[in-house]
């Protein structure tokens, strides 16, 4: 439910636990109704910024396929979703830690004088923002981050991040980048709004936080590939193709955190997984207000999902999507199946046959188990014996310089990359082709199957998009400036 609240009552809403549970890129049916909770990537990685090390990076992105001429209202967060990423640093698919953010907007009404009345503009500013008191900003949203240890049941276990600098317990959410008549320069903008944050049960040391808008992080074919792989060459360069979201942006949750927080005793594993919740009941009216535009009430329940990149996409199949995004990796067991039995290596043999592709051929895939849903052993192996898809990262293998990463993550040698986390850089959609085609059939003979079960194996599998590190920033928040909602530059700002 909307409202005009002060922080007293957004940090109070923001502590409500869920107690019922329900992603990426409008991944299932279901999400398509909801882009305000939608999933669009999970990141998770040794902080490469110099200097950082020690550090992990948790970025949760939402709102997928943003236009950024998308106003007058442009893109505000669910006030009625609790955005959260969890840690488990156990490997029974159930957290230890959770990060829940909750945000709601704020309208300060400006009125202008027209014919001897004040009246309300439409738009969301009424001048140029640079941050500083008294913007004229018509729409506000603030933030605050709960945390809290062990299941989320108990609502006295959470507790608030508070900014360092001033104890504040919430934080401003820029504007989104509206275009440079708006908002001269936004990054300079944007970067205001970097807190360095106290974060409750963690006594190693500060993190970071940055909520707000920031151009999309993910490359891909996205067109092509749905309509059934239509690429020219599936084995061709990895850069002969556009990246359909190239003129995109998103919404991300970035938050820095000292790994000594998140692992237990001596294992350095940990695994991580991002949802959204939202309130079970919604009454339309007939009257909705900015306030109160609808009401929504009831037990929380989850209803988006993200760990692995791709996996409700490509992996799920379409009668369980919506469902995958309800379930945690507790309950993975029961659609183990399609990663035991996948489909889409023999889609692939289906369209590409003629030209010699040829689907894995050992069943049940203890290979692409091994990748999504337990670790892979000397990586990142974070299980109790059954199967739970999150992403893992080991903190104890030292961060790789952005300049010296490579996009192939651990395929390419360099194990501090994906699917040990996930950096903004690595080509995840290259890796898991070919790890779904096999590629671990060669590259670890014996573990988990031989070469010969994998015929196709040894193939370079490409969209023919790349995604690399030189897409993004070196220091945090690593995802770059969101592109600005107008064309022109400054143009008519009075001296």
């Amino acid at each position: 439910m909307k409202s005009r609240i002060a922080l007293s009552a957004l940090l109070a809403l923001a502590l409500i636990p869920a107690l019922a549970g329900a992603s990426s890129h409008r991944e299932a049916p279901g999400i398509t109704e909801m882009p305000k909770v939608d999933g669009t990537d999970f990141y998770m990685f040794h902080s490469y910024e110099a200097g950082r090390s020690g550090y992990v990076t948790l970025i949760a992105n939402y709102i997928p396929l943003q236009d950024a001429y998308g106003g007058p209202n442009y893109f505000a967060l669910d006030e009625d979703a609790r955005y959260r990423i969890h840690i488990d640093n156990t490997g029974d698919g159930v957290e230890d830690w959770t990060f829940q953010f909750r945000c709601q907007e704020e309208l300060a009404n400006i009125q202008i004088p027209v014919g001897g009345k004040n009246v309300s503009i439409p738009l969301i500013n009424a001048g140029p923002i640079t941050g500083a008191p008294g913007d004229p900003l018509n729409r506000l949203e603030l933030c605050a981050l709960a945390v809290s240890q062990g299941r989320m049941r108990n609502a006295s276990k959470w507790q608030f991040a508070t900014d360092s600098a001033t104890g504040s317990k919430g934080f401003r959410k820029p504007v989104d980048n509206i275009g440079e008549k708006s908002i001269p320069d936004y990054e300079t903008y944007a970067r205001q709004f970097i807190h360095t944050i106290d974060i409750p049960f963690c006594d190693a040391g500060q993190g970071r936080l940055f909520v707000g808008q920031r151009k999309e992080s993910f490359a891909v074919n996205l067109g092509e590939i749905f309509d059934l792989v239509n690429i020219a060459n599936p084995l061709g360069p990895r850069d002969a193709e556009p990246n359909t979201l190239e003129d995109k942006n998103i919404t991300s949750f970035i938050l820095e955190v000292p790994a000594s927080c998140l692992t237990k005793g001596t294992n350095p594993v940990i695994g991580a997984w991002s949802t959204a919740v939202l309130p079970r009941n919604r009454t339309l009216s007939n009257t909705p207000s900015f306030d109160q535009p609808d009401n929504q009430q009831g037990s929380l329940v989850q209803v988006s999902r993200l760990g692995m990149p791709l996996v409700n996409e490509i992996v799920i199949g379409l009668k369980d999507k919506n469902l995958f995004n309800a379930a945690t990796p507790e309950g993975d067991a029961a659609l183990a199946t399609y990663v035991t039995n996948p489909t889409l290596p023999e889609l692939l043999e289906i369209l590409f046959g003629g030209a010699g592709v040829r689907a894995p051929n050992n069943f049940p895939r203890t290979d692409l188990v091994a990748a999504f849903a337990t670790g892979l052993a000397g990586v990142n192996l974070l299980s109790d014996g059954k199967p739970h898809e999150m992403l893992r990262l080991n903190t104890s293998i030292a961060p790789t310089a952005a300049g010296a990463q490579n996009n192939l993550g651990v395929l390419g040698g360099d194990n501090a990359g994906f699917p040990n986390g996930r950096r903004p850089g690595d080509d995840v959609v290259d890796i898991e082709l070919r790890v779904a085609m096999g590629v671990l059939c060669h590259a670890l003979p014996g573990v988990f199957c031989s070469p010969a079960d994998a015929p196709s194996g040894n193939l370079p599998f490409t969209d023919g998009t790349l995604q690399d590190a030189s897409q993004f920033d070196a220091t945090f928040p690593y995802l770059r400036t969101p592109l600005p909602g107008s064309p022109n530059g400054a143009n008519g700002i009075p001296e």
